[in-house]
């Protein structure tokens, strides 16, 4: 087994408020109450974390327009049928509401018996249309039910009807996505009434969940990940981090697998690269082996009994992987009992392939551990969803991603490469969807009453910052910024900068330069490839109006790098592990007033990806990441004629500032790259000239 390292991680800590828990007469927590204030919208998209009682929020916001929004049926859509126990019926009255949800057994589809496959789901179809035509008021079946439905009875069958659907980012604006081609069609007819709920509203791809169009149609309700944790009862940390091995991960995974902290663990699929090839089962057999000595299965729960090595005790391990029908189905019964929903010590360890993501309730869960990069962030951030529940005694949770170190022997070193970038990717976008929100304003925008700003309160004339912590929100002045003219480019700058940065880190030119080639100056990164991205996103807006979300993504990524930048060197030069805390009330308005005025300028100089190089460089072997620069430099290619108009673009803005082109001979490394691109352009010019 290798030595242990120091997991680089990113530390959110919380104020323990207790706000998420409270109700309010009508038996609502503060999300729920904000989406049941929008209840009267036609098209209406939450966007909440995981555990934030979105299910339950389309309860209260289904049976008022059912009741008083004269709305004939709604049906609630989820993407696999064991999310479908989540819209089971709750007694809504016993806390205080004016009706209780309710879906006879017939119409949740998703309790009924079969597999969830293709086949399965088409033979439901039947039931919803005797739905359609009963007078009964809910049901709930999947996604592919639901499509199958659409194709069989047409849209107009579900005229003056509520779509509810879940876990919304399984849908795109993709023509090829059948569900979301049915959407857009529904908004066409406008018919319908329309729920859409997410934890992420991303797809990991470069495909948008709804097209600008239809999105601006939707009412938007958005509580964010800060707002959730900061509200908890008992859990006050949040640790992200990765970790890098060599050989077979299961020589590594004691390492990072502490047997004292509930955890679930996601193997890798057989065909990945971290996967042993020794089969699904022989690696959880292994996983098993380095946590103890195997004493057989619990005949109740089908759970496997591992005596710890140390002695303390037998571990309980729910094997999902294994997937013979009858063990398997017993295990999984076992983890949904409902007598043991709140017993802590009914299961330690979940082992899961495929399993234990996306609507999996576990509130005990304290570590997610993940074998192998997770090619969509969406996947990424349901997986931290199951640890983040909040649970008496739970105090502190965290998110593992073990990925194999490059290793320049491999023939396959250039994938491996890849997915370490990936794998920070992920952690610089969690950091940012963990982080407050922004709202950044010009400066000299005046004093919000809804803001507190410190000690001196509002200053005029200076760099102000202030905070509201009930939204989890800063408002931030800077100098120069350009203000939004559209509805739609405001609406993105309020509610979609995580999207625009999504899409910036997992641009791989973006990230190989920012992290690799330290001769590319900053802005090449935070104006020409972000402003390429801006613009290829919302190719109608105006240029002002991507130059206004340019320059609030790079402001709202580059502010949180380099405050968890500065308190990763503080945590070293004291010896702690790295270990930055993206909580960022006092980090922020300390960074502001160390500079004493954020000008955006200076923000576009700031190298979104320095701060994670830093914590790479002190994790990663120097062999391996000696062996990464070599990959990275090796593909690096001369300027492209995009990359080259790109270019030529911010230079005709240099040349309204200064009166002059920039010069191939400036000391500005920025300068000489704008007139690279200039001088690649006249070149490429004389030579279609010239034949």
């Amino acid at each position: 087994m290798t030595a242990k390292r120091n997991v680089p991680s990113v530390s959110v800590t919380y104020n323990q408020t207790g706000k998420t828990a409270k109700a309010n007469e009508l038996g609502m927590r503060p999300m729920q109450e904000r989406a049941y204030e929008q209840r009267g919208e036609q098209y209406l998209l939450i966007k909440s974390p995981p555990a934030s009682g979105k299910s339950r929020a389309l309860m209260f916001i289904a049976l008022d327009k059912l009741t008083h929004q004269g709305l004939r049926q709604a049906l609630i859509v989820v993407p696999e049928r064991s999310i479908g126990s989540s819209f089971s019926d709750e007694p809504l009255s016993r806390w205080g509401f004016w009706a209780d949800w309710e879906v006879r057994p017939q119409w949740n589809l998703c309790n009924a018996p079969g597999a969830d496959d293709v086949r399965v789901a088409k033979s439901k179809v039947k039931a919803v249309g005797e739905f359609l035509a009963s007078g009964d008021k809910a049901l709930v079946c999947t996604h592919a039910t639901f499509r199958f439905a659409v194709e069989e009875f047409g849209i107009e069958a579900f005229d003056n009807r509520l779509i509810a659907v879940d876990e919304f980012h399984h849908v795109s604006a993709d023509d090829d996505n059948v569900l979301g081609r049915q959407l857009k069609e529904l908004i066409a007819r406008d018919k319908v009434h329309i729920v859409a709920m997410t934890g992420s509203y991303f797809r990991g791809d470069a495909v948008p969940v709804l097209s600008p169009e239809d999105e601006l149609r939707f009412a938007t309700v958005t509580y964010n990940y800060y707002e959730q944790l900061n509200g908890y009862e008992h859990l006050k940390a949040l640790d992200l981090g990765y970790f890098f091995y060599n050989g077979s991960y299961v020589d590594d995974i004691a390492s990072v697998l502490d047997p004292d902290q509930k955890t679930i663990v996601h193997i890798p699929n057989v065909n990945s690269r971290e996967s042993t090839q020794r089969g699904k089962t022989t690696e959880v057999s292994e996983i098993m082996d380095a946590l103890g000595t195997w004493e057989g299965k619990d005949p109740a729960t089908g759970f496997d009994l591992v005596r710890r090595r140390d002695g303390k005790g037998v571990l309980k391990i729910a094997d999902l992987v294994d997937d013979g029908p009858e063990r398997h189905s017993k295990v999984v019964a076992a983890l949904k009992d409902p007598a043991e929903k709140n017993n802590r010590d009914h299961v330690d360890i979940i082992i899961a392939l495929g399993m234990a993501k996306e609507g999996f309730d576990w509130i005990w869960c304290e570590h997610a551990l993940t074998v192998g990069y997770r090619s969509s962030l969406t996947e990424i951030i349901q997986i931290i969803g199951r640890a983040t529940r909040d649970a008496p005694g739970k105090h502190r949770a965290r998110f593992t991603n073990l990925i194999a170190e490059p290793d320049a022997s491999e023939d396959k070193v250039t994938e491996a490469v890849n997915d370490t970038l990936k794998a920070i990717a992920a952690s610089l976008l969690m950091e940012q969807v963990l982080a407050p929100k922004f709202n950044f304003v010009p400066k000299g925008t005046g004093n919000a009453d809804d803001y507190d700003y410190g000690e001196e309160g509002y200053q005029p004339g200076r760099t102000n910052v202030g905070f509201n912590e009930e939204r989890g929100e800063f408002q931030i002045e800077i100098k120069g910024l350009v203000q939004p003219e559209s509805e739609e480019a405001t609406r993105i700058c309020r509610e979609d900068l995580n999207e625009v940065i999504t899409a910036f880190v997992q641009d791989k030119v973006a990230l190989e330069r920012g992290l690799f080639d330290r001769e590319t100056p900053p802005e090449e990164l935070t104006q020409a490839r972000m402003g390429k991205i801006v613009r290829d996103r919302y190719p109608d807006l105006s240029a002002t109006d991507q130059e206004a979300i340019r320059q609030r993504a790079v402001a709202a990524m580059n502010l949180t790098q380099e405050v968890s930048r500065k308190a990763a060197e503080a945590a070293l030069s004291i010896g702690e592990t790295v270990r930055a805390n993206t909580a960022l009330i006092d980090g922020v308005r300390k960074y502001a007033i160390e500079v004493t005025e954020l000008d955006i300028d200076l923000i576009d100089r700031i190298n979104p990806f320095g701060a994670a190089y830093a914590i790479l460089s002190k994790s990663m072997s120097e062999e391996s990441l000696k062996q990464v620069h070599e990959v990275i430099q090796g593909k690096k290619v001369a300027l492209t004629e995009e990359e080259a108009m790109e270019l030529a673009s911010r230079a005709k803005d240099f040349l309204k500032e200064r009166g002059r082109l920039p010069s191939l001979t400036s000391s500005d490394p920025w300068e000489r790259r704008q007139a690279e691109g200039v001088e690649f352009l006249k070149r490429l010019v004389r030579a279609k000239q010239n034949g």
